[in-house]
């Protein structure tokens, strides 16, 4: 398995190394935000989302002193707005409350705010304070760790531990980038393009249906 990761670590870094989080953010607190924000929604839609967010709530102040309705209407189009609002709102007043409004730079303390769990911990810990504490696993690095054949879990924190027995720890913040990157450009839920995947060869889905192809 080491050898098989390292081959894909070094093809998928030759094709997406200068991939980084696709979120826009000025400061960490905007990163939580967006990180919150982007569960069971694409990024894309986060960014629109947080272009007029972040000029309209420009401290963690504004966030935690938002009104719920009208924080509701701002984020609305990011679906499950009602219970991202409490949370982000929630979030932030902890954040003032008990961290002197600076972000948590600790997975234990950071998944004690609402809204946040392993995934959005390891995001805001890599992206924003370039500490490795584990690897996010999002979507994409669930359908694809299974897939490929890196880990037979669907449980997000399981696949991690996964994870993290097998890919080198200087890499923990990076693979997310490259597996999200191949899973929307190339290995998509709807139509993955196999036939032009990069590491197709070390894929082990791939290398079933080949087979079955072959006898059929």
């Amino acid at each position: 398995m080491n050898k098989k990761i390292n081959q894909i670590i070094k093809i998928l870094n030759k094709e997406y190394g200068n991939i980084g989080i696709a979120l826009n953010f000025s400061n960490v607190f905007e990163l939580l935000v967006a990180t919150i924000l982007s569960a069971q929604c694409t990024d894309k839609r986060v960014n629109i989302i947080t272009s007029e967010l972040f000029k309209k709530y420009k401290t963690i102040e504004d966030y935690a002193k938002a009104d719920l309705v009208e924080f509701q209407n701002d984020i609305k189009s990011a679906g499950f707005y009602r219970n991202k609002a409490k949370n982000i709102i929630s979030t932030a007043n902890k954040v003032l409350e008990h961290h002197k409004g600076k972000v948590p730079d600790t997975m234990e303390e950071l998944i004690k705010l609402n809204g946040v769990a392993r995934k959005t911990a390891n995001i805001v810990l890599g992206s924003g304070y370039g500490i490795t504490a584990g690897i996010a696993v999002d979507t994409h690095v669930i359908r694809l760790s299974n897939l490929i054949g890196l880990s037979k879990n669907t449980d997000p924190v399981k696949i991690e531990q996964d994870l993290v027995k097998i890919i080198p720890k200087k890499y923990w913040i990076k693979i997310s980038f490259l597996i999200q990157t191949l899973g929307r450009r190339i290995c998509k839920a709807r139509k993955p393009s196999h036939e032009i995947c990069p590491i197709k060869n070390l894929c082990l889905f791939y290398a079933k249906n080949r087979k079955k192809r072959n006898i059929a």
